[in-house]
């Protein structure tokens, strides 16, 4: 059997493209399977891997969202993993909603939000033979200042503390949450994932590339 890398995100991992211009099925605002980076990462892991797509659009760690249902991965991580079972590696690329002022929380909070969440899928008999839980935490690129005045601006919020600014301090709390709860980390910012010039959140076709490249190098050593 292959390992499973199961990949547990938000639209950026979705693949969500707010630009039809920089995606091949403009039309369907997706990029397709040629193009997101869980894609691109299968066929740079090889035959070896299997990587599982669980991709969600508004996805939060923790946070309950009074807008639309669902959309907490604590409610849908243990289906998910074991749906997947045994898993290798579980990734997880949270937190972008988490800084929209509807759920007025901090960047603290968000950070123990990613804890949570991670403690429970450690707790998942889903792990294979061992039973050692493996959770790679992927701190998410920065939300950039244009967003404040983009076509989203009223859904994530330009009152009081911004999501700019919250996104700015979470890969710092989810590198100290990895390292306090023994989980592998990775800050897609440092890779240069580079993101649209229309919403300023969402990964473009070419930082999609970059992330699974990025990934691609690690998971090898860590599976």
């Amino acid at each position: 059997m292959r390992k499973h890398i199961v990949c547990l995100g938000d639209s950026n991992t979705h693949g969500y493209c707010a630009d039809p211009n920089d995606c091949a099925d403009g039309a369907l605002l997706r990029f397709n399977e040629e193009e997101r980076w869980t894609c691109l990462l299968q066929k740079a892991l090889g035959e070896d891997y299997l990587v599982v797509e669980e991709g969600l659009s508004g996805r939060t760690t923790v946070f309950d969202d009074p807008l639309y249902e669902h959309l907490s991965a604590l409610d849908y991580i243990y289906p998910c993993l074991k749906s997947h079972e045994p898993v290798s590696l579980l990734v997880i690329m949270l937190g972008t909603n988490d800084t929209k002022e509807r759920f007025n929380v901090n960047p603290f909070a968000i950070g123990l939000g990613m804890r949570r969440l991670v403690q429970k899928a450690q707790g998942v008999d889903c792990w294979g033979p061992a039973g050692t839980p493996n959770i790679l935490i992927v701190a998410p690129p920065i939300i950039g200042e244009g967003v404040l005045t983009s076509p989203v601006a009223d859904e994530m919020g330009t009152m009081g503390t911004t999501c700019v600014e919250k996104s700015r301090r979470v890969p710092g709390e989810f590198r100290r949450v990895a390292a306090e709860i023994g989980c592998h980390f990775l800050d897609a910012n440092e890779l240069g994932c580079e993101f649209n010039q229309i919403d300023f959140m969402h990964l473009t076709r070419r930082g999609h590339a970059t992330l699974a490249k990025g990934l691609a190098g690690l998971i090898p050593t860590l599976t």
